[in-house]
Parts: structure tokens; C-alpha cells; sequence
């Protein structure tokens, strides 16, 4: 380790960042190039430093309350979302112990603790399927939407506007948006046209997938004409609306193209919707019925996290971050955050912990429900250490955030206790451990090659670890290559090594 003060050089001052092996120091120009002091050719193989710049650590440990159960049967489908006019919590489900009708509640968060209004049925035919994403918040309009496949109904993909008052929920009438068998429904809220977009699967129709614009207006609403965005057989999939750039993100699984994981972005006007170019976000056959696929939005970031099963390694628990620009989105490199087989997934987005809530069944820890906290960084994510929210094996995990008790509410079947449905508040842990950053146009104490870096946090004793382009380090090589060095613990990174 060196610490390297300014030098002179030339006419004007700069500041070194580093020492090549013949003793050479690196500095940083005035107009902002690299070069060596005394001569020679500064390339990755023969320089690279990690600053010792201070540690931050943010954000704060995680607590679990007490899970509560909302349905005491066996509880399918539950998808959950915020109404913030009423500051109340509301979960639709299929009620197995009523007809698997189609059923809503409303939850109140007091403290760490959740209480629950009396079940209303929504749709006296069964709920054949409904995404942990099948109901959204419509701020515009102050209603709750909730999105099925209706078995009462010939599997007509439908939609009804729910109204909270008090611990209670009422609803208008049932309106179909699409007379045919529809799966994998996801619903998300577009707050720059005030339109509920829903995407769908649709079955008689070579399984395309596609997505319609609705409107509210009182206790109904109305559709547009429905848009393919998949013209191949579409399933997983999930949505969320990008608030920085006003468009609507659409993940899924491409079973016309071997299964991969795809990304598309949609532009609402008036009551339709258009799409630019697809994106295939994991190269993988990753895209298998039952295995977890979710998306949600950074409002701090301007991102969008994707969460997925990559059935290609080990079924592991993945996250990615997508960039909208225009009508297309790109991907950073994709992150481990689960090193099990990982399943039922859904994300929302934290705003006190400005960070991407992850939840998941981890197979790997007796089916637990578990979660994460994920940060983003430019185009790389971190995550948090793991937080069980659920001992018990944990299935069909859904999430909202409590913008009013900055709270995390998750809402799932309890499979060892009768598949009850089952709710529990919760803060995952938030810590964020930010390594060595330094101010621009400060000195830099910096660690070169051979040197021990001990200001890292959250690295594999073992691993390689290597450059990534937006200057943090990751386990996978980026382009170009660079080697940054071997992880000896949690803290520790010998330099290129």
C-alpha cells in the first residue's frame, strides 16, 4: 500500500492513483487522462489499484413480526397491494375452503403487527389463476384492481375495481378484457396516463402474449384494444411501470425461443399500448412453469430489477438490472443472491431502505420464506444478507410496501399449517456496505498489486473477483477483462493475484 500525494507534472498539478511494479507513478490529468509520470504505457495487465478510501455503511437490521393468518382454508393465488388514500393493506386470494371463490381483505399495519377486516368475495366462480402481481393501486382514480382468470367464466380474463372503507372492501361489476382462456395475468399502474395495464397469455391465440389498456372511472372500468408484444407462447409473466421514463416494462419467459428470460417496454396513449424490440435479459432455458420470474421498479435509481430462477445454474436465485432508454432496455450483468434452488418469487420497492425487496421460497433452507434487499449501483446490484420472514415451507409469496408505516408486508400459503393464508410485517435487512469510496479530486491511499485490501465487505473467501465497467467488482468477468484479485475473507481481496 502507498499513499500517493500530488505531483507535479508539467504545468499543471494532478493527483496519482497509483504506482505501476517499476515504481512509476499513475496520475490523473486536468482534462481527465491517465498517464505515467516519466514515461511508458499504463495497460490492465501491469497497474491496478483498489482505494482504501472510508467504508459507509447505511440503512438498518431486520426485524420479522408475528405472521397472522387471513384465511383459516386453504389459500391459493394471493396477490397484495397498498391503497394509499386509505393507508390499508389489501390481499385478493382463491378461497379453497369457500368454492375457491374469489376472494378480498383488508389489512391495517399497527407497529410490526397486521389486523384484518372480514373476507368479501369478489367472484362467485372459482379463480383458476391469479399472479402474486394480479392487483394494483390506482392512484388516480383511489381504487384497487384486481386482475383473474375466471374458471366461473369460461377462464375469460377479467377485472373488477375494488373501493376500501374503513377495514372493509366493496366491489363494482366484473368486466372481461379478454373472452378467452388467460394466464399468467400481471397488472401494473401507468401514473403518467393514469391507465391500469394488464398483460396476459392468450391461450386460443397460439398463447401470444399481450397486453390492454384500462381505464377506471367510478367503480368500473373499460378496455382498449388488446397489443401483442410476444407473438410465441409467453408465461412467468410480471410488469411494473418505469416512472422515470413513463413506460411500462413486461418480463417473460419466451417459449417460442427456448425459454428465455425476455424484457419488453411498452408506451401507453390513450387506451392502447405499442412495444419496441425485445430483449433477452438470461440466455439460459430459464424460463419453466412454476419457477420464479419478477420485476419491480427503483424510484431512486430510475431502474428496473428483474428476480429469476436461472434454471441453468442450479436453479439459483438471480437479479439483474435493466436501463430503460427510449422504447428498449438493456441489462447490467446478472447477480447471484441465492445460492439454492429458488422459487416463488415477487419484488416492491422500499422506499425508506431505497432498495428492491426480493422474496422467495429458498429450497435450500426447508422452503423458508426469505428475502433481500437489493441495491443498485449504475448497473450492478448488491444484496443484503438474507432475511427468513418464514420458517415454515413458504409458497406463493406476494408483497407490498407500506408507504404510510414504512413497513414490508408479505402475504403467502403456509404449507405446514393447512395452507393457511398467512401474513406477517417485516423490514428485511437494509445494511449497505458501500466499499472504499473516495471524493473526486481527493488523494487516494491506494492498494496495488500484491497488496492486501481489507476495506471490501461481502466477498467469498476463495472467489476471483474482477473489474466490472462502472468500477465496482463482481464474481463474473466483464468486457474487457480484469482481474482484480482472490477474496481471502469477507473483507479481504489480495490484489491481482
Amino acid at each position: 500500500m502507498r499513499t500517493i500525494p500530488e505531483l507535479e507534472e508539467g504545468t499543471h498539478r494532478a493527483k496519482a492513483t497509483g504506482i505501476l511494479p517499476n515504481g512509476k507513478p499513475v496520475v490523473v490529468n486536468a482534462d481527465g487522462t491517465v498517464s505515467v509520470v516519466g514515461g511508458g504505457n499504463l495497460t490492465s495487465e501491469n497497474y491496478i489499484g483498489m482505494s482504501q478510501g472510508p467504508i459507509e455503511v447505511t440503512g438498518s437490521s431486520a426485524f420479522v413480526g408475528t405472521p397472522v393468518v387471513f384465511e383459516n382454508a386453504d389459500t391459493r393465488f394471493p396477490a397484495a397491494t397498498f391503497d394509499s388514500n386509505s393507508n390499508k393493506v389489501v390481499i385478493a386470494y382463491r378461497d379453497q375452503g369457500n368454492s375457491e371463490y374469489g376472494t378480498a381483505i383488508v389489512g391495517t399495519l399497527s407497529g410490526n403487527s397486521i389486523s384484518f377486516g372480514t373476507p368479501v368475495v369478489f367472484n362467485t366462480g372459482s379463480i383458476e389463476f391469479m399472479h402474486a402481481d394480479g392487483i394494483v393501486f390506482d392512484s388516480n382514480s383511489n381504487k384497487v384492481v384486481i386482475c383473474y382468470k375466471n374458471g366461473g367464466n369460461s377462464n375469460y380474463g377479467t377485472a373488477i375495481v375494488g373501493t376500501v372503507s374503513g377495514t372493509g372492501i366493496s366491489f363494482g361489476t366484473a368486466v372481461v378484457f379478454e373472452s378467452a382462456s388467460s394466464d399468467f395475468i400481471s397488472v401494473t399502474f401507468d401514473s403518467n396516463s393514469n391507465k391500469v395495464v394488464v398483460c396476459y397469455r392468450d391461450q386460443p391465440d397460439g398463447e401470444k402474449g399481450k397486453a390492454i389498456v384500462g381505464t377506471v372511472s367510478g367503480t368500473g372500468i373499460s378496455f382498449g384494444t388488446p397489443a401483442v408484444f410476444n407473438a410465441g407462447d409467453s408465461i412467468n409473466m410480471s410488469s411494473c411501470f418505469d416512472a422515470s421514463n413513463n413506460k411500462v416494462v413486461i418480463v417473460y419467459a419466451d417459449n417460442a425461443n427456448s425459454s428465455k428470460n425476455t424484457a419488453i417496454v411498452g408506451t401507453v396513449s390513450g387506451t392502447n399500448i405499442s412495444f419496441g424490440s425485445e430483449t433477452i435479459f438470461d440466455t439460459s432455458t430459464g424460463g419453466k412453469v412454476g419457477k420464479g420470474l419478477t420485476t419491480a421498479f427503483d424510484t431512486n435509481a430510475g431502474k428496473v430489477v428483474v428476480a429469476y430462477t436461472d434454471v441453468a445454474e442450479s436453479d439459483y436465485g438471480k437479479a439483474v438490472v435493466g436501463t430503460v432508454s427510449g422504447t428498449s432496455i438493456s441489462f447490467g450483468t446478472a447477480t447471484t443472491f441465492e445460492s439454492a434452488t429458488t422459487t416463488e418469487f415477487d419484488a416492491v420497492y422500499d422506499e425508506d431502505a431505497q432498495a428492491v425487496i426480493i422474496a422467495y421460497k429458498d429450497e435450500g433452507n426447508s422452503s423458508a420464506g426469505t428475502s433481500v434487499a437489493a441495491f443498485i449501483s449504475g448497473t450492478s446490484i448488491s444484496f443484503s444478507s438474507p432475511t427468513v420472514f418464514e420458517a415454515d415451507r413458504t409458497d406463493e409469496v406476494t408483497l407490498t410496501y407500506d408507504s404510510f408505516n414504512n413497513k414490508t408486508v408479505a402475504a403467502y400459503q403456509n404449507a405446514i399449517d393447512s395452507n393457511d393464508g398467512t401474513a406477517v410485517v417485516f423490514s428485511p435487512n437494509t445494511v449497505n456496505v458501500t466499499r472504499g469510496q473516495v471524493n473526486a479530486g481527493s488523494s487516494a491511499t491506494v492498494d496495488i498489486i500484491g497488496s492486501l485490501s481489507t476495506n471490501q465487505s461481502g466477498l467469498t473467501a476463495g472467489q476471483s473477483y474482477y473489474v466490472q465497467t462502472d468500477g465496482t467488482i463482481g464474481t463474473t468477468p466483464a468486457t474487457p477483462e480484469v482481474f482484480a484479485g482472490t477474496a481471502i475473507s469477507a473483507t479481504s481481496l489480495i490484489v491481482k493475484t
